[in-house]
């Protein structure tokens, strides 16, 4: 039992490599104290990735690091390199990394007695100890046996290799070129590394996406997939896609749509925090503008929004909302509003997905508006749109932030859901369409919920017009023959006024026709009340002379 515990309390040793995403794929890193090959074509970014784990190692970690180069000197590296932020010249003056060039030359190798590495052993191992390396890179392994034809030899002195790297006890990187048939051109580092990454750079339909994938990693679990990874200012990210669960935990806090009357239409009065939300329509139906809604809206709760536009310039943006009376520009100036706007055709759709991913670490935004996704149908096929806004909706839901997407719908194809819509509809938490409401010779908008998860919501269809104040919901109003609306809700509207007015004034006819008879029956009371007064009094007087007579009788 005891034995058991120990077994499963075992760590394999690991060394972060610093890359973005990367050691979470491989689960903490590459093999500490073991040799990792890199292999791929021409600018797919090896020596760029080896870098990066050399210096990442150097600030985050304090391991120094040796690269030793076969094809770039020492100067061409440091620069093209400096573009990205990393200044080598500072590391080396701090004595935290040694940057050597082999210059390896075939027209200038003379094959003559046995071949072996031995010099290399002894520079290397040099520059190691100088600075008590951790971290080594060796860029490319090609070129160090360029001018060695005898494949036995070459066999023998690169086990050799690996085993002396082994020794040494350094992490350390070996990139090659991709072979024909095999992973490298030797076709043996494959196999005697303990992990090897293939790096891809592929074009399809005149998009270009960079792939990363393990294929082995010696003592360790690991993901298996192929990986999108983008190289920009910051080096190199990589997005893990099946580390994605549906593990996250919800909100019950509501917040506002921002348009008015919108809330209405939901029983709790509005949208549940960390929820996502489609807005689909055909074009001119106002997508954009209910998501310019609801960005202002939470900018104005200091929420930090990030609101990605395909079709609009930022500028334009601004100025289309301010006709309505939004001032989108005052929550960019103080920072809680960031509009990126590029073509979808800038990047694939996995840099789209990595782009979003990275500004989320930088800006830590809690609301997030795509207008519209149904543009990025564009960049992929059918598979990869879905696949890629499956892991968007994903990753969104994991770090709790609140999403509002646009999907544009065609206007010749009403019953049969656009991709987008149809990719997404079955994720998303709460589904709004606008709609074209056709009428004789007029074009009027309506809106409607098709479904809110854990809330109730209304069923009706909401007309509504657009003024230099912005939105505005209609009342419903039914005819005859159901929802009217346009012009046909205005002569609905007249006719119920002129028939308010004529009741209006029958009412007020009748009220006077009851004062008049009222009067009337007034002054008839008030005769009938004198004429009864007046018989009354003559009653009086004979009552009172038959007393006197009575008195005068009984006298005599």
């Amino acid at each position: 039992m005891q034995e058991q515990s120990k077994s499963h309390s075992f760590i394999f040793p690991k060394t972060p490599t610093g890359v973005d995403g990367l050691d979470e794929i491989t689960d903490g890193g590459f093999p500490k104290g073991r040799p990792t090959l890199i292999c791929g074509g021409a600018g797919c970014g090896k020596t760029l990735l080896s870098m990066q784990f050399l210096i990442k190692g150097i600030t985050e970690y304090n391991e120094p690091g040796v690269f030793m180069s076969f094809e770039e000197p020492s100067d061409d590296l440091t620069l093209n390199v400096k573009s990205l932020g990393f200044d080598l010249e500072k590391l080396k003056k701090d004595k935290k990394l040694v940057v050597d060039h082999v210059r390896v030359e075939r027209s200038e190798i003379e094959e003559a007695g046995e071949y072996d590495l031995d010099g290399l052993f002894i520079r290397l191992g040099h520059a190691i100890d100088s600075i008590k390396a951790k971290r080594v890179v060796l860029d490319t392994i090609e070129s160090l046996f360029a001018g060695l034809d005898n494949q036995a030899i070459l066999r023998a002195e690169l086990r050799r290799l690996f085993h002396w790297l082994k020794t040494k006890g350094v992490t350390a990187i070996i990139t090659g070129e991709r072979g024909e048939a095999t992973l490298t051109r030797q076709g043996l580092e494959e196999y005697v590394s303990d992990c090897v990454i293939v790096l891809d750079h592929r074009v399809i339909e005149q998009v270009s996406t960079r792939r990363l994938r393990i294929v082995k990693y010696r003592g360790s679990t690991h993901g298996t997939n192929e990986y999108p990874f983008l190289i920009d200012e910051d080096g190199i990210s990589v997005l893990p896609i099946t580390s994605l669960k549906l593990d996250n935990e919800v909100s019950s806090d509501i917040i506002s749509t921002g348009v008015p009357g919108l809330n209405d239409m939901f029983q709790g009065g509005g949208f549940y925090r960390g929820s996502n939300i489609l807005v689909s329509g055909t074009a001119g139906t106002a997508k954009t503008t209910i998501g310019c809604y609801f960005a202002n809206e939470q900018c104005k709760k200091k929420e930090k929004t990030i609101y990605f536009a395909f079709e609009e310039s930022p500028h334009q943006l601004v100025r289309n909302m301010k006709s309505i009376g939004i001032d989108l520009e005052k929550h960019i100036n103080d920072g809680t509003l960031q509009i990126h706007s590029s073509r979808p055709s800038l990047n694939g759709l996995e840099l789209h997905l990595l782009t979003l991913r990275k500004l989320i670490r930088e800006f830590k935004p809690t609301t997030i508006i795509i207008d519209p996704i149904s543009n990025l149908i564009s960049v992929g096929s059918e598979h990869e749109v879905r696949s890629m806004l499956v892991r968007l909706i994903d990753m969104l839901k994991a770090n709790n932030i609140t999403a509002l997407f646009t999907s544009l719908n065609k206007q010749t194809d009403n019953f049969r859901p656009d991709l987008a819509e149809e990719s997404v509809s079955s994720l998303v938490d709460t589904w709004i369409t606008v709609r074209d409401m056709e009428g004789i010779g007029e074009r009027n908008r309506g809106i409607f919920i098709v479904k809110a998860r854990g809330m109730g919501h209304s069923n009706q269809v909401r007309e509504f017009v657009i003024t230099n104040n912005g939105i505005e919901l209609l009342d419903v109003e039914l005819g005859p023959q159901g929802i009217l609306t346009g012009a046909a809700r205005q002569s609905h509207q007249l006719k119920k006024t002129i028939s308010e007015i004529k009741l209006q004034n029958e009412i007020s006819r009748k009220d006077r026709e009851i004062e008049r008879k009222r009067k009337v029956l007034e002054a008839n009371i008030e005769s009938l009340k004198t004429e009864f007064e007046s018989a009354q009094e003559e009653l009086s007087i004979l009552k009172a002379t038959e007393e006197l007579q009575e008195k005068l009788s009984s006298k005599k």
